[in-house]
């Protein structure tokens, strides 16, 4: 899935998009994204921004502090940078979001579409059923301790392992040829 803020009359706030999706949510910005918008990005799997992109929580600045943005924004970058874009309502540049991992890329703007068909590509040569299983897996063991963290990890390779498209990859693999999956 491909977000664009060009592609919708209303850039969403996008609540839980990532977890109702089984499939990786990509958000594409060429602009500024405020408040609802920058819980969006931060809603997303992979987000990829221009360089001119700026992400903001502004919602202070008018009286409206901006409570449900902050959820999200606050789980993607760290806590001195949610609390600064929270209270100050000041812009941050693409280059900082990359760095505090708001975003997942930055490229020019000359070469955003191409550099967002590579994800995509990229994505789409993978398994539907393994990168559905993996990203359930990946959402669901972050609030997990280490320890059961790693026991969920362990569950899931082996059902991954049972998976036919395991087995597919593997062959693949050692027969040294592109897998050809049946997205079940």
């Amino acid at each position: 899935m491909h977000c664009s803020a060009e592609q919708w009359p209303v850039f969403s706030s996008g609540h839980d998009l990532k977890e109702l999706s089984q499939i990786p949510v990509i958000a594409v910005v060429n602009g500024l994204a405020a408040a609802a918008g920058c819980q969006l990005i931060a809603s997303c799997d992979i987000a990829i921004a221009t360089t001119k992109s700026q992400f903001s929580t502004p919602g202070a600045s008018v009286g409206l502090f901006c409570s449900t943005p902050g959820i999200a924004v606050s789980r993607n970058v760290p806590l001195k940078i949610a609390s600064y874009m929270l209270f100050t309502g000041n812009n941050l540049s693409a280059e900082d979001a990359v760095r505090y991992g708001l975003i997942s890329r930055v490229t020019e703007e000359k070469e955003l579409d191409i550099e967002v068909e590579k994800v995509i590509q990229s994505i789409l040569s993978k398994s539907r059923s393994v990168l559905a299983l993996g990203k359930k897996f990946f959402y669901n063991q972050l609030d997990k301790n280490i320890v059961d963290a790693y026991n969920l990890g362990n569950d899931v390779m082996v059902t991954n392992l049972a998976n036919k498209e395991a087995k597919e990859g593997i062959e693949a693999f050692f027969q040294k040829r592109l897998p050809t999956w049946s997205h079940d």
